[in-house]
C-alpha cells in the first residue's frame, strides 16, 4: 500500500483568561508550550458588555469568566512576550468587537508587526446575543454597522483576519434543534452579507473576499451522526448561498470555514466523569469526517458544570484532541462518509428543513427582524422547554442524571472546593485601582496617550453620520480610551437595547393533565393563593450582574407560569437594587435569582440585604446557577431559603419547592402531596 500524505492536523485551542492581564498571558504562554496551536481569548463580562471594572454592573463579575481589558495596557500585557504577528487568535468577544480588535491591532504595530499578517478571528456575531448570550449592548440596526465596517475594514486592512465568526454554538446551548441552528445561523450571514454588499464599502467584485472570510462558530452535541450530517448540511447550503445570492464563482472563497466549542449544555454536574467521554463523542462528530472537518477545537473540560475548570482540566482536553490528531490513523484517509445512503439521507433532510425556516425567516424580513418581533427567540425558548421536558419524563435519557444514578464515590469531586478554579475576590479591586490609576496617569510618560476627549467625540460625530466607525475606534484605541468611555459614547448615539425575552409567547411544553406532576403543583399554587387572600401567587425571576445566560431563568418562568404564577421577568442585566425595588413595585410572594457566571457570592447577599432593608423579610429569596457546595452553605447561612444548580433538573419539582417556601415565610401549615 504507498503511503499517502497525512492530513494537517485542526487548529487547537483553550478558551482561556481570568483574574487580570498578567495571570492570563501565564496562562497563555503556558497553553502554547504544551502544544496548543492557536489562543483562544475569554474576555470577562463587563468587557464583553462595554463597562470598565468599576461600574455598579460589574460588580461580582471583574475576572470571572474571562479576563478583564479596560484599555490599550491591558491589551498590552495580555500578549506581552507573544509575538502576534505568527499568533492566530480568536477572540469571543460580540458587542464591543470593533473595540477589541482596535486595541489588539495598535499592540501588534507596537510589537512592529505587519499588520496585514495579522491571523485571527473576531466571534463579532450580535444575532446570538440578543438569542442566547446576551451581551448585546446597542440595538440591532446600529448594531449590524458595527459589524459591517470591521469587515470593511478588514478586508482592506488586514486581510487574513477573520471579522466575523457566525455562532450558532450558543443557540444550540438555548435549545436549538440542528435545523433552527442552521436556519438562524445562515439568516444572520444572510443579514450580514447584504448589509456589507448594500453599505457601499466594498465594491461587487471583492464580495468574493468578503466571503472568503466568513467563518462560523458551531457546538457539536452527543448525538454525533446527527451531528455530523448537521456539518454536512451546513457546507452544502452555504455554498448554495453564497454562489446563488451573491454571485461568489470561486469553490474556494465558498467553502464553509468553521469552528467548534463541543457542547456544554449536555455536560452534567451529576456522576462530573461521564462528561468526558461526552466530549470525545462531540470531537468525533467534527473532526471524523474529511469533507465537513472543523478547521478549528476548543474543548470544554470535564467539570465546567461545577464551576471554572484549573489549568490541569483544560490540559486533560487538549491532550484528547492531541490523541486523536497524532496517534489515531484517522488523518491519513478520504472521507469516511462519502456514499453512505444513511449519511445522505440525513443531511438531504436537514437541508431540506433548514432551506424551508431561512425562507420563513426572509419573508418575515430577516434575522434582524425576526429578533425583533421576539419569533427567533420564543421559538428558542419553546425548543428548550421540550427538551427539558423530555429529560424529565425520561424520555431522553442522560447517564448519571435520570437513568444509572447510582454511583460509586468520585476520586475526583471528593474535595469539591479544590476541583475547580476559584477567582480570588480581592482581584476585583487589585483591577478597579489599576484602572483608576490608568485614567488618572494616561497622560503622562511613558505612555503620554492624547487627551481621549477629542477621540471621542470624533467617535460620536462618525456614528451620527455614515462614516466607517473603525477609524474613529482606532483613535480612541491609542488615545487611551476606555471600553466603558467607548462604549458609553456609542450609547450616547445608539441607545441601548433590551431584548425580548420570550418567555411569554413561549407554548405550554408540559402537560397539566389530571394527575401529572405538574397538576399537583397547579393545585398546591391555587390553595397557597386562596390561603394569602390573593388571586394569583406572583413569583420574580432576576438576573442579577451581566451573566446573559437566560436560559435556565427563562425555563424557569416558562414553568412557573404553566403552573398558574403569575410571572415577572424583565430579562437580564439587573442590579439588587432594580430586582428589589421591581419586587416591591409587584408585591411579589417569591424572588429567584439566576447566576450562572460566579458572581452570586456578592449580588445574592445584596439583594438580601436590600429586602431586609425594605422590611419585606418575608419574601423568600432562591438562587440557582453554578453555585459550588462551600457557596450554596453560605448563601443559606445569609437567609436564601433553597439553592439549586444543574443537579437540579426536575423543573416541576422546582416549581413545588418555590411554593413550599412561600408557604413556610407566610407561616402556612405543609401541604400533603399526595402518595
Amino acid at each position: 500500500m504507498t503511503e499517502r500524505q497525512k492530513d494537517r492536523p485542526w487548529l487547537m485551542r483553550t478558551y482561556a483568561g481570568h483574574s487580570t492581564a498578567e495571570a492570563s498571558n501565564e496562562l497563555y504562554r503556558r497553553n502554547l508550550a504544551k502544544g496548543q496551536t492557536g489562543l483562544s481569548v475569554a474576555f470577562d463580562l463587563p468587557t464583553q458588555t462595554g463597562y470598565d471594572s468599576d461600574h455598579v454592573l460589574a460588580r461580582g463579575e471583574v475576572g470571572r469568566v474571562g479576563v478583564p481589558v479596560a484599555h490599550l495596557g491591558d491589551m498590552r500585557r495580555l500578549f506581552q512576550d507573544i509575538p502576534l504577528e505568527q499568533m492566530n487568535t480568536s477572540m469571543t468577544i460580540n458587542a464591543t468587537a470593533m473595540w477589541l480588535l482596535a486595541l489588539y491591532q495598535v499592540v501588534a504595530e507596537e510589537q512592529g508587526a505587519d499588520i496585514t499578517k495579522l491571523q485571527g478571528t473576531t466571534q463579532n456575531d450580535i444575532v446570538k446575543e440578543y438569542l442566547s448570550r446576551g451581551t448585546h449592548v446597542f440595538p440591532p440596526g446600529p448594531s449590524l454597522r458595527l459589524t459591517t465596517d470591521m469587515i470593511a475594514y478588514t478586508v482592506s486592512h488586514i486581510p487574513k483576519w477573520n471579522p466575523i465568526n457566525i455562532c450558532s454554538y450558543h443557540l444550540q446551548e438555548a435549545g436549538a434543534t440542528p435545523v433552527q441552528e442552521i436556519a438562524y445561523a445562515m439568516s444572520t450571514a444572510i443579514a450580514v452579507l447584504d448589509a456589507v454588499r448594500d453599505s457601499g464599502q466594498v465594491p461587487q467584485e471583492r464580495m468574493g473576499d468578503v466571503v472568503a472570510r466568513i467563518s462560523f462558530f458551531v457546538n457539536a452535541g452527543v448525538r454525533f451522526v446527527e451531528e455530523m450530517c448537521k456539518m454536512r448540511a451546513f457546507g452544502r447550503i452555504w455554498d448554495m448561498i453564497t454562489r446563488e445570492r451573491y454571485g461568489i464563482e470561486s469553490p474556494k472563497q465558498r467553502r464553509f470555514r468553521y469552528g467548534v466549542q463541543v457542547n456544554s449544555l449536555g455536560l452534567t454536574e451529576a456522576q462530573p466523569e461521564n462528561n468526558v467521554q461526552r466530549i470525545v463523542l462531540e470531537m468525533l462528530a467534527v473532526t471524523l469526517s474529511k469533507d465537513a472537518r472543523a478547521r478549528a477545537v476548543q474543548l470544554p473540560a470535564w467539570n465546567e458544570a461545577l464551576g471554572l475548570p484549573r489549568p490541569w482540566d483544560q490540559q486533560w482536553s487538549l491532550r484528547i484532541q492531541q490523541v486523536l490528531a497524532y496517534e489515531s490513523d484517522l488523518l491519513e484517509y478520504d472521507d469516511l462518509f462519502e456514499g453512505s445512503k444513511v449519511v445522505e439521507a440525513k443531511v438531504e433532510e436537514l437541508v431540506a428543513a433548514s432551506l424551508a425556516e431561512i425562507e420563513r425567516i426572509q419573508e418575515m424580513g430577516g434575522a434582524m427582524a425576526a429578533v425583533e418581533s421576539g419569533y427567533l427567540k420564543s421559538q428558542l425558548v419553546a425548543s428548550h422547554a421540550e427538551r427539558r421536558g423530555r429529560i424529565e419524563s425520561g424520555q431522553e435519557k442522560i447517564v448519571g442524571v435520570n437513568i444509572f444514578e447510582s454511583t460509586e464515590p468520585n476520586p475526583l469531586t471528593a474535595d469539591l472546593d479544590t476541583a475547580i478554579q476559584t477567582v480570588d475576590p480581592a482581584v476585583e479591586q487589585r483591577v478597579i485601582a489599576a484602572l483608576r490609576h490608568w485614567r488618572d496617569t494616561r497622560y503622562q510618560p511613558p505612555f503620554n496617550h492624547p487627551r481621549p476627549c477629542k477621540a471621542l467625540e470624533r467617535l460620536k460625530e462618525a456614528a451620527r453620520g455614515t462614516a466607517n466607525l473603525m477609524e474613529a475606534t482606532l483613535e480612541c484605541a491609542r488615545a487611551g480610551v476606555t471600553t466603558g468611555e467607548w462604549a458609553g459614547a456609542l450609547r450616547e448615539v445608539f441607545g441601548e437595547f433590551r431584548a425580548p425575552t420570550g418567555v411569554s409567547s413561549a407554548p405550554v411544553a408540559v402537560t397539566a393533565e389530571e394527575g401529572t406532576k405538574l397538576a399537583e403543583v397547579r393545585r398546591r399554587v391555587d390553595v397557597t393563593a386562596r390561603d394569602l387572600g390573593v388571586g394569583k401567587l406572583r413569583f420574580l425571576v432576576g438576573k442579577p450582574g451581566l451573566d446573559g445566560h437566560s436560559n435556565g431563568a427563562e425555563q424557569i418562568a416558562v414553568r412557573a407560569r404553566d403552573a398558574g404564577f403569575e410571572v415577572v421577568y424583565q430579562g437580564i442585566r439587573l442590579t439588587p437594587e432594580q430586582i428589589v425595588d421591581a419586587a416591591l413595585a409587584e408585591d411579589v410572594h417569591a424572588v429567584g435569582l439566576s447566576i450562572l457566571s460566579g458572581s452570586h457570592a456578592q449580588l445574592v447577599p445584596d439583594v438580601l440585604e436590600r429586602l431586609r432593608v425594605a422590611g419585606a423579610t418575608d419574601i423568600p429569596v432562591i438562587a440557582g446557577g453554578i453555585i459550588p457546595n462551600g457557596d450554596a452553605e453560605q448563601l443559606r447561612a445569609a437567609g436564601v431559603a433553597a439553592v439549586f444548580t444543574p443537579k437540579d433538573f426536575d423543573i416541576t419539582g422546582i416549581i413545588g419547592s418555590i411554593v413550599d417556601e412561600i408557604r413556610k415565610a407566610n407561616k402556612l401549615d405543609p401541604l400533603e402531596v399526595p402518595a
